[in-house]
């Protein structure tokens, strides 16, 4: 545990954890010297010495105090020490994030990393706060005691020591079996956390189409999957308590008739006795507190694990030689890609030219939104090369190609902020005058004189204030204003209606006279104003060429433009 806080919180942390858990061994050092001082006490008492038993207590009261000092002082320094836990892990996952290829980012990871930023740093944190202290002196307590019981008792040190192998063994077998079934249990929270939020987020189309009791029901299996996993995870945790606690009861007992039997045999004075059965069963107390936390600390465990593999994961790394795009060209060379398995493209060739606007269209799953994708980098490629200016976009640092880049996409995600403030993420030095051309080409001029606030709107998070139209014209609004010098757009007219995508279409034949302008769409308008259209199928270029060209040839583009009603 002590080694994956370490690695988790990086080098800075270390010096931290390291005094801490110094700390914590001194504390569990007092806390079994104040147990040893029990023994002188009784002994005198029970002997009749008061003169004696009171200078053992004076000499216990003293242990106690500077127990009690370490004990506060520690204590404070393990919260301090998991607010700067939280706060570095925070501050480590961010930069991680940040560096990771965009198409890491599943909505299965998505939820996993809401889980792990909420309830698992939570977890995280109780370690130095909570967990450490009972855990440090949990293994100092009883070692030491045995300790003490070899040097007066070798015996009754013995009889101890025999059970620990045996509770050791019990201990580490319910360990693997609460780690399994944490792990089930994390499986099912990521995939409710997971239909939740889609559950949240559609409930528009699925009260459009009375579909809101079937995805109720999903969400119900998925919630008692994880109910039961939970039950099985407080079993597994059960057993272990109960047979490692039967493990170091019957190491009590045995102590007991060890004790007793040398008790009555005359070989262990009576004062003795009680006072190293009062030690015998301090040394049970503390092992019995371990299983007791066992359970947090496997969650805890968990969560820093899956945190390592997080920051373990290799960023997108500029590949050698570093190159520069010479012009705003975009070249597919016999592109193979897949997702789990899965063949998208399957050696696709293809040439956009510098400048122009190149529509992609084709039937559903063809790869056509994969391909922007490839461009912006949000994957690698398995085989060949995807060029934009002749550089290999692997080649090409992530700030200039994102420079480069204006990115479009049907998932629009606003920031919690205002509209303007929204716009503005795409060039927060534009003038006024920028401003306003880009709000009125895509459409978004009209929505502001609707709104109350206008441009100052609040947006809500993630967008939630607006409708689906409302957003995607305040992304389009986005991307124009950047000017970037390619434009990726994945059906950026979906949510607009006739008047609004004939707006935005003369919006991008005027950026294509100087841009490349690269849209996956559907709407007819807009392709047919193309340059350039490209018919993918089953991850393959099938035909490219203007759209009276290819309705000429009557080939798969005019038989896909009939099958529309185009």
């Amino acid at each position: 545990m002590i080694g994956l806080l370490a690695k988790a919180a990086g080098k800075a942390f270390r010096r931290r954890l390291r005094l801490l858990v110094a700390g914590l061994a001194v504390e569990g050092v007092l806390v079994a010297a104040g147990y040893f001082t029990l023994a002188p006490v009784l002994q005198s008492a029970l002997q009749g010495d008061m003169a004696a038993a009171s200078r053992a207590l004076l000499f216990a009261g003293l242990v106690l105090a500077l127990y009690i000092g370490v004990r506060w002082r520690i204590q404070i320094y393990g919260y301090e020490t998991g607010v700067a836990l939280a706060r570095t892990l925070f501050d480590r996952l961010g930069r991680t994030i940040a560096t990771l290829p965009l198409g890491w980012f599943t909505a299965a990871r998505k939820a996993e990393l809401s889980l792990l930023s909420s309830q698992g740093i939570v977890d995280i944190m109780t370690v130095p706060a909570h967990l450490l202290r009972p855990l440090v002196v949990s293994y100092c307590v009883p070692v030491l005691i045995i300790a003490y019981l070899i040097i007066i008792a070798p015996y009754l040190a013995l009889a101890l020591a025999i059970c620990l192998p045996v509770g050791a063994l019990a201990l580490y077998r319910s360990s693997g079996q609460v780690r399994r079934s944490e792990a089930t249990v994390h499986d099912a929270k990521v995939r409710s956390t997971e239909r939740l939020l889609e559950f949240a987020q559609t409930q528009a189309v699925l009260r459009a189409y009375n579909q809101d009791g079937a995805a109720v029901a999903a969400l119900h299996r998925e919630l008692d999957t994880e109910y039961r996993a939970g039950l099985a995870d407080i079993g597994s945790v059960g057993r272990g308590i109960f047979s490692f606690s039967l493990v170091v009861q019957l190491a009590v007992t045995l102590l007991l008739v060890v004790g007793v039997q040398r008790g009555i045999a005359g070989t262990l004075a009576l004062p003795e006795l009680i006072a190293l059965l009062v030690l015998g069963l301090r040394f049970a107390e503390p092992l019995i507190s371990i299983v007791d936390i066992q359970a947090a600390l496997r969650k805890s465990e968990a969560s820093l694990r899956r945190i390592g593999d997080i920051l373990a994961t290799p960023a997108m790394q500029t590949r050698d030689p570093v190159s520069v795009p010479q012009d705003a060209g975009i070249v597919f060379e016999a592109v193979h890609f897949s997702i789990g398995g899965r063949a998208i493209l399957k050696g696709m060739d293809l040439r956009i030219p510098d400048r122009g606007l190149v529509a992609i269209v084709g039937p559903s799953g063809a790869g056509k939104s994969t391909m922007l994708r490839l461009i912006a980098r949000f994957h690698d490629v398995d085989t060949g090369a995807v060029r934009l200016g002749g550089a290999d976009v692997r080649h090409v640092e992530t700030e200039v190609l994102m420079d480069t880049l204006a990115v479009v996409f049907q998932d629009v995600y606003l920031f919690s902020g205002t509209i303007g403030q929204n716009v503005l993420v795409g060039k927060p030095d534009a003038g006024a005058g920028e401003l306003d051309y880009a709000l009125q080409a895509a459409g978004l001029d009209t929505t502001l004189k609707r709104l109350a606030n206008g441009i100052d709107t609040q947006v809500g998070e993630g967008g939630v204030a607006l409708s689906g139209g409302e957003k995607q014209r305040v992304s389009i609004a986005r991307a124009l204003l950047k000017g970037a010098d390619v434009i990726l757009l994945d059906e950026a007219a979906a949510a607009l209606d006739a008047f609004e995508e004939a707006r935005l279409r003369d919006a991008i034949r005027t950026l294509a006279r100087d841009r490349t302008v690269v849209a996956v769409s559907h709407r007819l308008n807009l392709i047919r104003s193309a340059d350039k259209i490209v018919f993918v199928e089953e991850g393959r270029v099938v035909e490219e060429g203007t759209h009276a060209a290819l309705l000429a040839a009557g080939g798969r583009y005019a038989r896909f433009c009939r099958q529309l009603g185009m």
